[in-house]
């Protein structure tokens, strides 16, 4: 008894030297790089097989398991070796960036003993840049070919999505001159503003991450049809969408409202076998009687 009392007490004492660990980057990752995670003990010969890995979501400010199969981590893997578990993430991605940690299920450990130290990914990354015009709402975007009256002001502001503010810049084609800034502003457009602008966005960490938007402004006379320039072709696109609109409304409330009225005023057959009638004592639906009773039964 006194020998498996001690085997406990070394064992105990053991364990408490055992330090559950991450290792995985420092250093901030480029998008669309693989890069692995991986648990272990201090202790090698402690059980990898009870840990898991967890993600710690900013909104909804709380830790969660991380599963192989997430779509977020792009077919991730997570495979258990003889001391560790390793987790590669094929593609790196804004989804991917957030702290890590490796938790044991192990009953004997409790937090926050039953975890590691957190690890930060850091993932530069840059979506795709678009392009907006002061006055017109973003979620139409500016054209490809965008055509303008002249003596019309042309504000055109770029935007990307990225993991640190981009640097913006202008530029148009066949000039010499530079921008530095995300909004190109033409006052009362002439001939001579017509050609074709490129916006540059830049990460300012790594150069490598860098998007560009071109558009072509063409200018239109002041005797040019009002639906030749692209806010005239949106006005009529945007009429047209109404104006169906509105007639799909009518031809419903119209369908509608004529069934409702057949309904109403519709009569189904009158069935008379259904209607009760007298049955008399005479008649030919009663049985033979002597008397010439002829009140009814019912």
């Amino acid at each position: 008894m006194k020998v498996l009392v001690l085997v406990a007490v070394v064992a105990l004492i053991h364990g408490s030297d055992a330090t559950l660990l991450i290792k995985g980057p420092t250093e901030p990752i480029l998008e669309g790089v693989e890069f692995k995670l991986e648990c272990l003990y201090s202790d090698s010969e402690f059980n990898i097989s009870q840990v898991h890995f967890e993600i710690f979501y900013r909104y909804m400010q709380e830790w969660h398991p991380v599963r192989e199969r997430s779509w977020c981590y792009y077919s991730m893997k997570i495979e258990q070796t003889a001391e560790s578990l390793v987790m590669t993430i094929p593609r790196a991605g804004r989804y991917s960036e957030g702290p890590y940690r490796c938790v044991s299920n192990a009953d004997n450990v409790t937090a926050p003993d039953n975890s590691s130290q957190e690890l930060a990914i850091k993932v530069h990354y840059m979506g795709e840049l678009s392009v907006s015009r002061e006055g017109f709402t973003s979620y139409l975007g500016v054209p490809q070919d965008l055509k303008v009256r002249v003596g019309d002001d042309v504000v055109l502001k770029c935007s990307a999505s990225s993991s640190e503010e981009p640097s913006y810049s202008w530029n148009k084609n066949g000039n010499d001159w530079i921008l530095p800034s995300s909004t190109l502003t033409l006052k009362k457009v002439s001939e001579a503003d017509e050609g074709t602008y490129t916006c540059m966005a830049e990460h300012p960490s790594m150069a490598s991450l860098n998007k560009k938007r071109t558009i072509s402004i063409t200018v239109l006379s002041a005797d040019a049809p009002w639906y030749e320039s692209s806010n005239g072709r949106l006005m009529l696109m945007t009429s047209a969408a109404a104006v169906s609109l509105l007639v799909f409304i009518l031809s419903m409330t119209v369908f509608l409202c004529r069934r409702a009225k057949q309904t109403k005023t519709s009569k189904g057959p009158i069935d008379d076998r259904s209607q009760k009638k007298p049955i008399y004592k005479a008649s030919v639906e009663s049985l033979p009687s002597t008397c010439g009773d002829k009140q009814p039964l019912v």
